[in-house]
């Protein structure tokens, strides 16, 4: 089934929305919305704030000193940085002189980033101090064009062919004005983490940020220029890069970025204002963090926080968490699906209209079809309601390709449509409900079987923090499901119980028929649970 049709340029159902003009930079954009805010806060970090005012100056003179460095138009830069007020001045910087910043994880390896090198051919490397080591170490193991590293925040003295970020952004004049770029132009890369393989370079337009902010940002949550935003989700992250610096810079709101890990204490150190002064009215989280953060002793009380709106992305959000936290802070989580091919979230739950369980309606401006197996829409029944499909998508946000696949690029960018690889149904009053990843479907006795649903009822039961579902043969070859589960502290459960307790709840064939117990689930830097190492676990054990 489908919405109806759209063009890139006039998104279907989206409120009116002029589309950028013919020349149109990312960076310039976003600071020309800020041009009468130069004495208010735009980013508040660890150690202090910045200005709208600074911001400008400083992506400015990032760029002027790229461009020093011969850096041509269209070239990568390589962006490895924490959270901290030098990330947005580093990204948008790059933007602003037409080169490409190619954000990536600050968790992963040297391996990974000796790749990463390689593949985006960077020219120069802006990295924060206490990820230099990772770096050098990447660099001696990889065939790079790297012609600078430029360090922000350095914990040790630098080698004479690095400089400080600081040195470097005073040292030019600001450039004067923006590279000469269309809405269609690179403007930069995120990797995808995908399940199995290399990670994937995700290339977006200058214009594809624009459609996220105007049309979710804006549109969906109503962000204003009165909020403070958090996020839980790092910038280099697609749902972080809107959450915490696109969405804001679009309506002029302030910015609270966090370096460290965001556990349950960080989180709530933010909250509560004991950094910056400031205290978040937008939080934007994913759902394993809510269940850390409930389960959490040091959970604020609901008149200590100001938050307004609080999003979750990056799974499915159990209605059980999204209730218990509503019940608390007497604030909705407002569950959406995005992806770092879409850039940003398409499918949404709205404030003052959430139906939890579900990942709600589409976004206005983007269209979306559940397909059968067979290739075609997945018939609606009578009350519009459908049995699952494989999701895609259609909108403006769409990235370009995948640099130097070919192959993923055609699998993945059909036509004007995206394959999410994830499966849904759709529910009779139009809204969608997440039924797993396509490849992590379960066919048990020839019925489809849904690990997220099962997931999803276990942790109702008071003793589970967490569980993860996937496919086993038994003895005759045949597909059951296994949940391995992880127990809250001080707390006892047993198989037959929590066996029980899904048979109660869910259709009888749905039961995991075998349960292990485990201390915690392996997951990816955004929190995802990774069944596929639960299934190559699996596959070894004889």
């Amino acid at each position: 089934m489908s919405t109806s049709s759209s063009s890139p340029q006039t998104p279907a159902g989206a409120p009116a929305i002029a589309p950028p003009g013919e020349r149109f930079n990312l960076a310039q954009h976003l600071l020309t919305c800020n041009s009468g805010r130069a004495a208010k806060p735009a980013f508040v970090d660890d150690l202090g704030s910045l200005s709208f005012g600074q911001l400008e100056d400083r992506v400015r003179r990032v760029a002027a000193g790229l461009r020093a460095l011969g850096i041509k138009r269209e070239e990568r830069v390589l962006l490895l940085m924490h959270d901290c007020n030098d990330w947005p001045v580093s990204f948008l910087g790059a933007l602003y002189a037409g080169m490409v910043p190619v954000a990536v994880n600050s968790l992963l390896t040297a391996d990974d980033y000796a790749y990463m090198l390689e593949h985006s051919r960077a020219q120069a490397v802006l990295v924060s101090g206490a990820l230099l080591p990772a770096l050098v170490s990447a660099m001696t193991r990889s065939d790079h064009e790297v012609h600078k590293v430029i360090v922000s925040r350095p914990v040790a003295p630098l080698h004479p062919s690095e400089v400080e970020f600081e040195a470097f952004v005073q040292a030019p004049s600001p450039l004067a004005r923006p590279a000469a770029t269309g809405p269609d132009d690179p403007g930069f890369w995120l990797y995808s983490s995908g399940s199995t393989g290399r990670p994937k370079g995700t290339v977006h337009s200058h214009a594809n940020a624009y459609w996220t902010a105007e049309l979710y940002g804006k549109a969906v949550l109503g962000l204003a220029e009165s909020d403070v935003c958090f996020s839980a989700a790092k910038l280099f992250f697609a749902y972080g890069l809107g959450n915490a610096l696109t969405f804001p810079l679009s309506v002029g709101a302030t910015t609270i970025l966090m370096a460290e890990r965001p556990t349950p204490e960080a989180t709530f150190k933010r909250w509560l204002g004991q950094v910056g002064g400031v205290k978040p009215t937008v939080f934007y989280g994913a759902p394993t963090g809510f269940a850390g953060m409930l389960a959490s002793p040091q959970l604020p009380a609901r008149g200590d926080v100001a938050l307004r709106l609080v999003s979750s992305a990056g799974e499915a959000l159990p209605a059980e968490i999204g209730e218990r936290f509503q019940r608390h802070f007497g604030v909705d989580i407002v569950d959406g699906i995005g992806s770092t091919e879409m850039l940003h979230i398409f499918l949404s739950n709205r404030p003052g209209k959430v139906r939890y369980g579900s990942t709600g309606w589409p976004v206005p401006g983007y269209q979306i079809e559940l397909r059968g197996e067979d290739g075609l829409p997945v018939p609606l029944h009578a009350d519009g309601s459908c049995d699952p499909g494989d999701l895609y998508i259609q909108g403006p946000s769409s990235a370009m390709m995948y640099w130097g696949n070919r192959s993923k690029t055609r699998e993945t960018f059909q036509g004007g449509w995206t394959k999410s690889g994830d499966k849904y149904v759709r529910n009779a009053d139009g809204s969608y409900t997440y039924s797993g990843r396509s490849d992590d479907m379960l066919k048990v006795s020839g019925i489809y079987v849904s690990p997220f649903e099962v997931e999803a009822t276990l942790v109702q039961h008071p003793a589970v923090l967490e569980a993860a579902v996937i496919g086993v043969n038994d003895a005759d070859g045949l597909t059951k499901t296994k949940a391995f589960v992880v127990l809250k502290d001080g707390v006892q459960a047993n198989e037959a119980e929590l066996k029980a307790f899904v048979k109660d709840r869910l259709a009888p064939y749905k039961y995991p028929r075998f349960i292990e117990f485990v201390a915690e689930l392996p997951k990816t830097a955004t929190g995802k649970i990774q069944r596929f190492k639960l299934r190559e676990q699996e596959s070894k054990r004889p």
